[in-house]
């Protein structure tokens, strides 16, 4: 129903500095289109993609890609969806955009708006393996009702690190958490040797987040948070092997 994952979408204040963040991290930059007219740029890791915004928009965003959006218009009202966003027709680039029942954006765009990159899924940024865009839910039945039939599936609830409800689909990964253990959505990367790469990372100066804690029962040297220059949150995670 949404068709297939393009990027997670950040509106960004300064997009060299959030360009340069990401790099420093091991990301790799994507070759643009001429689709948007404000400043734009696509960081990947060969498995996330980051479009980083430099305008006022909703964020972060989950984008898909679905040819022929106005023709599908019927099946979003039929799942009860309220379009915040509608632009339609032969003369724009056809976007639409809607909130899940949490407020998390969701953008479908007609056509892709960069180009893809020769970077393999294996490899890894600093970060280690992206496993999930993790947002805030207050109630777990309701994130199934909304997401299942938009492609997403849940499977069980887990109590570690912190308790979450996990989803997968063929192109991205995402997962509910309590609002209580972080009150925004983030970037959940996870690594049997997250405690060296978290080193490695302190030593090339990054600085990891003072203004979040970490959930309670996560040692903050084989776990960390850092934060964007555009605020979004990075959730680094030791996992054993």
């Amino acid at each position: 129903m949404l068709g297939r994952f393009h990027e997670i979408s950040i509106a960004t204040a300064d997009i060299r500095a959030s360009v340069e963040f990401y790099e420093s991290l091991g990301f790799t930059q994507a070759p643009t289109t001429d689709t948007w007219s404000h400043p734009y740029g696509v960081l990947t890791d060969g498995r996330l993609f980051i479009g980083l915004h430099q305008r006022r928009t909703p964020t972060p965003a989950l984008t898909f890609v679905l040819p022929g959006i106005a023709t599908h218009l019927a099946a979003f009202e039929g799942h009860g969806i309220a379009l915040t966003v509608c632009r339609t027709g032969d003369e724009v680039f056809n976007e639409i955009g809607f909130l899940d029942p949490f407020g998390q954006a969701v953008t479908v765009l007609e056509a892709r708006t960069y180009s893809p990159v020769a970077r393999e899924p294996s490899e890894l940024s600093l970060c280690g393996y992206f496993s999930e865009l993790s947002m805030p839910a207050r109630n777990f039945e309701t994130a199934k009702v909304f997401w299942e039939p938009l492609g997403f599936v849940a499977t069980e609830e887990a109590e570690t690190p912190y308790v979450h409800l996990p989803f997968t689909s063929d192109h991205l990964d995402i997962a509910f958490h309590r609002p209580r253990t972080f009150d925004v959505p983030m970037l959940v990367f996870r690594d049997p040797e997250m405690p060296a790469r978290i080193a490695q990372l302190r030593d090339q100066g990054t600085r990891m987040s003072d203004s979040v804690e970490l959930p309670r029962g996560l040692d903050p040297e084989s776990n960390a948070l850092i934060e964007s220059p555009d605020g979004t949150l990075l959730l680094l995670l030791h996992e054993e092997s």
